[in-house]
């Protein structure tokens, strides 16, 4: 298989296989998501001849699971066009943030195996306080009269 992983799933009695997984071209992760206070931003750095960017920026959590008496600090990562999604924050700002989890092995040769793990964010969006938190600021306001149609057979 040439240093490829086969994947399956099993539901009762029934496998099935996922497609093949080349491990050395292509990352599985996993998505999460975390609400806190921006602590730091830092400055998008370019790495490499490839004009490969990175941007670090760190969050206290915040949220009924958080006790602030011990604050969890983390630090996540921004790369390539998505740098540029923190230039609208500013420390102190609540934001959500969704991310990806990911992880490697590193070896340099004759030192021993390292495991560097990222949180790598792709998307950013600021909490909405208030009483209008669930609702999705693309909706229109309903029409003027809205409250007339209560006899509406459906």
């Amino acid at each position: 298989m040439n240093d490829a992983t086969q994947l399956s799933v099993t539901h009762g009695n029934r496998r099935n296989a996922a497609p093949i997984i080349d491990t050395k071209e292509k990352s599985m992760s996993k998505n999460f998501e975390i609400q806190g206070l921006i602590h730091s931003i830092g400055t998008t750095t370019e790495y490499g001849s490839n004009g490969f960017t990175k941007r670090e920026f760190v969050i206290k959590l915040t949220g009924e699971d958080e006790n602030p008496a011990y604050p969890n600090h983390l630090a996540l990562e921004l790369i390539k066009d998505k740098c540029a999604m923190m230039d609208s924050y500013n420390v102190g700002d609540e934001i959500n943030v969704r991310f990806n989890l990911s992880g490697r092995l590193w070896q340099g040769s004759g030192k021993p195996e390292r495991c560097f793990t990222s949180l790598q964010a792709w998307k950013v969006e600021p909490v909405q306080s208030g009483r209008n938190a669930d609702v999705d600021p693309s909706m229109p306001e309903p029409p003027e009269g809205f409250a007339d149609y209560d006899d509406m057979p459906f």
